[in-house]
């Protein structure tokens, strides 16, 4: 390999490159069951990107980078202070320890190291060891005991109990060209540790194998169970290296005992062909696992966008079945009962006067001349108690949405987040009533102007003078409440001989088709006002899932993406 990657390789990065921008935009803000897991991975899959894939691919010919892990007390500081033959690395007398990896490199190699081009989100330390030292920066080592094209580092055990040393060491392992695993005698058949082996032969990561601490007489016989476990997991080209357990001189393991890791690392460095054949496995196995972690991610994503949608379907719903409970609640005569009939009864009376109606018309219109022009009151009256009635009517089924709302949001993934998140979603808005009042009376001045727009002409102008178009303007707010086509006198009850009364005044001014057609754009205008008002009601509940940033193209970016990867690959 040479660092021009020619022109495949340039589709390649640039495919990578944009697959890692998908990723990054990727949000599961949802609080679901999958969703710490899928941020988890989402997170390292951004930090291959970063720290190996990218960086490689950029830089094909950079020194081969042996990242040392393993379980807590296997040995790796020690080992690597062995190989190097020098104390470059402290190890852990103490644990958890919480010092900063360590990358030994060759001097000519420092360029490679010093900057960003690998790990960029940790700090470069160099010099001695410092209260400085932690997870969050490496420590770099340049010495003429590790040859040039191959570095060492030292990361935190795999199997920490300090969280941010765990994620760390998962970090490193996944930079890595090659995987100098460590274990011991004692713990090599431990749990975390094969996890991380399967995750790094499903990869197709590189992978050696220190076996530390052997007792000599154990040696075959660990060897070989250990050996058959790594061809169960499709490691059984991974070198082994068995260290026995020995004393320490200064320190250090005796040179026999790292001689043959020493001698390998040695070839390894000084062999172009066999350290572009290393990078070339791992590459091309963080490459291929690019396609499952990236569908997993889509998986997620699209659980996240479906609960969302989930979200706002039902306050849709909720809110679809208030605007059609209020559609009802105007024709349906609900609106002319209680404090309306009241104050209607105080001028028409009961029974006898509909019997009147029935027979004279004129006698009609003389009462209601003396209503609404000699009683004034009356008419003011009748109008609040109808205001009143719509008000109620649309404040009651906003309140009935919102508290539906939140009651099917506790039970569905999220919505429960986003309640607590946000306690005022749990019912209507805060100025709902002052914006239903202010509807009506807008709906009011409406049905005014339409008994105005109908005095055109000089005849209907002077009956709409004779009666008053605020007194008009009432009657016909009743007659709109009774029915959805014109009062035909075919109405039953109260509110349907409330209507004919109306109807019969309004059809002695109007003429009985304009009534019908009045009565239409009254109920059509209160109708888009209060469709309006609980569509901005909708709009909070559809703000708060947006707020959460669920974006639905986030899946066709990733699918897209990685498929570019896959066709460039």
């Amino acid at each position: 390999m040479t660092g021009d990657s020619g022109v495949g390789n340039a589709r390649l990065l640039a495919g990578v490159q944009a697959l890692r921008a998908a990723v990054a935009e990727t949000t599961l803000p949802l609080d679901l069951a999958a969703a710490p897991s899928a941020r988890t991975a989402r997170a390292r899959l951004l930090a291959q990107l970063d720290d190996y894939v990218i960086p490689r691919l950029t830089s094909l010919d950079a020194p081969l980078l042996a990242v040392v892990g393993g379980s807590t007390g296997a040995g790796k500081s020690t080992l690597v202070n062995s190989v190097v033959g020098r104390e470059v690395t402290l190890p852990g007398v103490l644990r958890p320890t919480t010092r900063s990896p360590v990358l030994i490199h060759h001097p000519s190699d420092a360029a490679w190291f010093s900057g960003p081009r690998i790990l960029p989100g940790l700090a470069r330390i160099t010099g001695r060891h410092s209260s400085s030292d932690g997870p969050g920066a490496v420590r770099l080592v340049s010495t003429d005991e590790v040859a040039a094209g191959l570095a060492l580092l030292d990361a935190p055990d795999i199997d920490s109990v300090v969280e941010a040393n765990r994620d760390l060491a998962a970090q490193l392992l996944a930079a890595a060209d090659l995987w100098v695993f460590v274990t011991t005698a004692a713990r090599y058949a431990d749990a975390v540790p094969w996890e991380l082996l399967r995750d790094a032969s499903e990869r197709g990561t590189a992978v050696a194998v220190v076996l530390d601490r052997v007792p000599p007489a154990a040696v075959d016989e660990i060897r070989t169970h250990f050996a058959s476990m790594l061809r169960e997991q499709g490691l059984d080209q991974s070198p082994i290296f068995t260290v026995v357990e020995s004393e320490l001189e200064d320190g250090l393991l005796p040179a026999e005992q790292t001689q043959r890791l020493r001698g390998w690392l040695a070839a390894l460095a000084g062999d172009a062909q066999a350290r572009a054949d290393v990078v070339r496995q791992t590459l091309q196995g963080a490459l291929v696992s690019l396609d499952a972690r990236t569908a997993s991610l889509v998986d997620a994503s699209k659980e996240q966008t479906a609960a969302g949608q989930a979200l706002v379907d039902t306050a849709a719903d909720a809110y679809a079945q208030a605007k059609e409970q209020v559609h009802e609640g105007m024709l349906d005569g609900t609106l002319l009962r209680g404090e309306v009939l009241a104050r209607w009864q105080e001028f028409v009376g009961t029974g006898e006067f509909f019997r009147q109606v029935e027979s004279t018309v004129s006698r009609v219109r003389d009462r209601f001349t003396s209503f609404l022009r000699g009683e004034p009151a009356r008419a003011d009256h009748l109008g609040e108690a109808l205001q009143s009635g719509v008000e109620s009517l649309v404040v009651n089924h906003a309140e009935l949405a919102a508290g539906s709302i939140a009651r099917a949001w506790r039970t569905l993934p999220g919505g429960d987040q986003l309640l607590t998140a946000d306690p005022s979603l749990g019912r209507s808005g805060a100025d709902v009533d002052r914006r239903i009042q202010r509807l009506v009376r807008d709906w009011q001045g409406d049905i005014l102007q339409m008994v105005r727009d109908e005095g055109r002409d000089r005849r209907t102008t002077a009956r709409i003078m004779a009666y008053g178009v605020n007194g008009l303007g009432v009657v016909l707010m009743l007659v709109t409440f009774a029915s959805t086509a014109g009062i035909t006198g075919a109405e039953v009850g109260i509110a349907g001989g409330t209507a004919v009364v109306g109807q019969k005044l309004l059809e002695a001014v109007f003429g009985d088709q304009a009534v019908r057609e009045l009565a239409r754009k009254a109920r059509e205008q209160l109708t888009d006002r209060v469709d309006e008002l609980y569509a901005a009601e909708l709009a909070r509940y559809q703000g708060a899932v947006t707020t959460l940033q669920v974006d639905t193209d986030q899946t066709e970016r990733l699918t897209t993406a990685a498929a570019a990867v896959r066709d460039a690959r």
